[in-house]
């Protein structure tokens, strides 16, 4: 029997400690978060979608677990009673540079075994979304939603159920390796296991390094922006409509996404936030701030990217324009359709050279093993890369 740690609440760090209780029921398993509840960050300020791995490059992790993922997370959430809609998603083609992308999308998503997609012309595409304009669009008919919160919610009361602890209110700010054990130091005492699993989301750079591990990647936190469609605005959008992404940024760009609750979203942007936690455009954290600049690849980044990124600050300043990019897919937008909504901050990894780091990233150091970088789809795949990370976990424990 192998004692476990789990750092971080988050969905991912939750799904690890539940996996860990799964496959070894009676196991002494611990989450701490620094947080008064779980999911308070990334997993609670996402779009609510579970992906059906339409995008990503075949054979990466990401892939891989994002169809297994979806298929463990819809199967949890049946069982939990947690709701879930299956509205299907298009992603809109507005001109032929688009058209041409959706081609290679179409071809990725059947290599990733999503054979359910289908291409289809302006006409088509206006069967499934009457009020959307575009000239061709990929169907994505198993694309669902769901409230990412609330499968955490019950992901935790999973988790106490079968026996484990999930301690809250405690950060952890420094890690011991002794020769048998792990131990964490946190603000409310020390916890000590045989391993410790850090999923710390926008905290993992810096969790890292107190674990002893290497600096490189560092997390820079991009703020997501949103609005709340209004509710004639809303009732034109049946489902979610993307845009066709930028293969060079690992950014959707901004799309209409309806929620469990009936509401629709239109963002989210992606801007640089001053800090780690910075949901405001006021949020500023020196310290975080220090670690940002300080980063060599923050700048490399910043000097490839300079008007990709000078147009989504605009749209941050700017409500009009913000309108003007969502009203190329629904043109009968106004600004005033547009209603305060909070935004969230991505944990993105950039690498000391300035590339971004697209795919799951987990590394081990020693007793500890480290989430570098789970971007979107991890919380659709939060199950699968939990079983994955269990493997390697007693893999390592010689079980």
């Amino acid at each position: 029997m192998v004692s476990v740690l789990v750092v971080g609440a988050g969905i991912v760090g939750l799904a690890v400690a539940r996996q860990l209780l799964l496959d070894r029921p009676g196991e002494d398993v611990k989450v701490v978060d620094k947080e008064a509840v779980v999911a308070a960050h990334q997993t609670g300020h996402n779009s609510g979608v579970i992906h059906a791995g339409i995008y990503y490059t075949p054979g990466s992790l990401k892939a891989e677990l994002c169809r297994r993922g979806r298929s463990l997370l819809t199967d949890f959430c049946l069982e939990q009673k947690v709701p879930v809609s299956a509205v299907g998603k298009l992603v809109v083609a507005l001109n032929e540079q688009d058209r041409h992308r959706l081609t290679e999308i179409h071809r990725r998503a059947e290599a990733n075994g999503a054979t359910e997609v289908v291409m289809m012309d302006d006409a088509g595409l206006r069967e499934i979304e009457p009020h959307v304009a575009g000239i061709a669009a990929l169907h994505s008919p198993a694309t669902s939603i769901v409230d990412f919160a609330e499968v955490s919610r019950a992901l935790a009361a999973d988790i106490v159920a079968r026996g484990g602890r999930i301690i809250l209110g405690s950060e952890v700010t420094g890690f011991r390796q002794e020769r048998d054990c792990v131990v964490a130091e946190t603000t409310t005492g020390e916890l000590s296991a045989d391993r410790a699993i850090v999923c710390g989301g926008l905290q993992s750079a810096n969790l890292a390094e107190k674990a002893g591990s290497d600096s490189d990647p560092r997390i820079i936190p991009f703020r997501g922006e949103y609005y709340q469609l209004s509710e004639a605005a809303a009732s034109k959008v049946r489902g979610l409509v993307y845009p066709v992404p930028d293969p060079r940024y690992p950014f959707l760009g901004i799309h209409l996404t309806r929620r469990i609750g009936g509401t629709v979203d239109v963002g989210p942007n992606a801007v640089p936030a001053l800090a780690l936690q910075g949901y405001r455009r006021w949020d500023i954290s020196v310290r975080d701030l220090q670690s940002i600049l300080g980063w060599p690849g923050f700048w490399t980044m910043a000097r490839k990217n300079w008007k990709m990124g000078t147009t989504e600050i605009v749209g941050s300043l700017s409500k009009r324009y913000f309108a003007a990019q969502a009203r190329r897919y629904l043109p009968d937008l106004t600004t005033s359709d547009l209603l305060p909504w909070p935004a969230g901050v991505r944990a993105q990894a950039v690498r000391r050279n300035g590339e971004l780091v697209d795919d799951f990233w987990i590394t081990a150091h020693n007793r500890i093993t480290l989430v570098r970088n789970a971007p979107s789809p991890a919380a659709t795949s939060a199950l699968a890369i939990a079983e994955h990370i269990c493997a390697e976990v007693y893999g390592r424990a010689g079980a």
